[in-house]
């Protein structure tokens, strides 16, 4: 059993698990409607495991080291994580970068790196006997959870914008999802389903709201940690909304650092649109917090929020680790999803791709060296959002059944 405490990301404060169970109790206090989750809780373990557990990445023998469960058997019966680290030569030599990894998320049971924090919110909801939990989503963290919670046996509420993709919308419905399209922001959907939990008592896996999403998210980390045993990498690329994602790669390198299984943390470089760039502008400025963005738009749904939740944690870990943030445009992020493809065999979504766009804009920027060890964060498949992907590419016109036809097609 993993022992734990919770700590404030902002005062310090301890906590029991049995004393809170989502939020400091005092910062809380200085919550706004809209803004930034205040009084996020970091999991600190008691004790972490001072060598490499010998199992699997995705076995719940390596998961209970790391993570703050009773045991193994608390996981739901559907392996999350254990996703590749792809070398990508054809990429590498495309950009001139010899040490450029990919860490493939793609390949989680939802599609997403989102099932990381639901495997671990499904897993504390069975310890506490909760049946049903809820969330706001853009549209992957309500299909992880669906996903999960379906093969736990356990009911699931969610809250998505009404813009949300269809074919996520179809995968939610699928797993078993209770599904409230909104007619608004995922602001809104988020703050509806705060409100909803609250008088229904349903377990909150919200990003930032519930501490194990952050907790959860470390597990890709820990992975790349383990998957790269000839060295750290130098730089970790990582698509950005709320701040939950790169908060929780920041933990597992500083948790694989205390337990002395790593030399050191890489930087971390957050990648938003330019359409929903809160924590680029608070980088940029140097600010605490993340102004919100009225009316943040982006065919990178996933990335789209106004007010990212994890703001002061997310800005406080990547500024530690000596990061930065970039901003790129719609354009930027299409072409890479046909880049991703063609070059790498990887098909992402725009928010995955992202990470790519961001890479080249970081190069640009000389915010790396093509020479460091670099890895990006393939956030979720393509297949989420066919229709975004399709504005990367042509589609030819039909031909008859001649063959000659057929080759003239090809030359274009």
């Amino acid at each position: 059993m993993a022992r734990f405490h919770f700590r404030c990301s902002e005062c310090g404060a301890r906590y029991r698990e049995d004393e809170v169970r989502y939020t400091c109790l005092r910062c809380a206090r200085l919550q706004e409607p809209g803004r930034e989750v205040r009084g996020i809780l970091e999991v600190a373990l008691d004790e972490l495991p001072r060598s490499w557990p010998r199992a699997d990445l995705a076995s719940p023998a390596f998961l209970e080291a790391f993570l703050p469960i009773a045991s193994g058997n608390s996981l739901p019966p559907l392996p999350v994580g254990g996703t590749p680290l792809l070398a990508a030569p054809r990429l590498r030599a495309e950009l001139g970068m010899p040490h450029l990894w990919l860490k493939d998320d793609t390949r989680n049971p939802s599609g997403s790196t989102k099932d990381r924090a639901s495997q671990l919110v499904v897993a504390k909801a069975r310890e506490y006997g909760i049946g049903t939990i809820a969330t706001a989503s853009t549209g992957n963290a309500a299909t992880a959870l669906a996903a999960s919670a379906a093969a736990a046996g356990l009911e699931v509420v969610v809250f998505v914008p009404a813009s949300a993709p269809h074919a996520k919308l179809v995968q939610m419905l699928a797993y078993g999802a209770r599904v409230v399209r909104v007619a608004g922001s995922y602001d809104q959907a988020f703050e509806l389903c705060r409100a909803a939990c609250e008088r229904f008592g349903w377990y909150n896996r919200n990003t930032a709201l519930n501490p194990f999403t952050v907790e959860g998210k470390k597990t890709a980390a820990l992975e790349i940690g383990r998957q790269l045993a000839s060295g750290p990498p130098d730089v970790v690329v990582v698509p950005c909304g709320d701040g939950v994602i790169i908060s929780g790669v920041a933990k597992g390198f500083s948790d694989l650092v205390e337990a002395g299984l790593l030399a050191r943390a890489p930087r971390l470089i957050a990648v938003q649109p330019a359409g929903s760039n809160a924590l680029v502008r608070a980088l940029a400025s140097c600010a605490e917090t993340a102004e919100p963005v009225t009316g943040a738009a982006s065919v990178a749904d996933s990335l789209v929020v106004e007010a990212p939740r994890a703001a002061r944690l997310a800005l406080r870990q990547i500024r530690v680790t000596g990061g930065a943030g970039v901003a790129v445009d719609d354009e930027a992020i299409v072409a890479a999803i046909r880049r991703l493809a063609s070059a790498a065999g990887v098909f992402a979504e725009p928010a995955a791709a992202a990470a790519l766009a961001g890479l080249e804009s970081a190069l640009e920027r000389k915010l790396l060296d093509r020479a460091e060890r670099a890895v990006l964060l393939v956030t979720g498949s393509g297949l989420k959002d066919v229709p975004a992907a399709a504005r990367s590419v042509t589609i030819p016109e039909p031909v008859t059944a001649d063959l000659d036809e057929a080759l003239s097609s090809l030359r274009g």
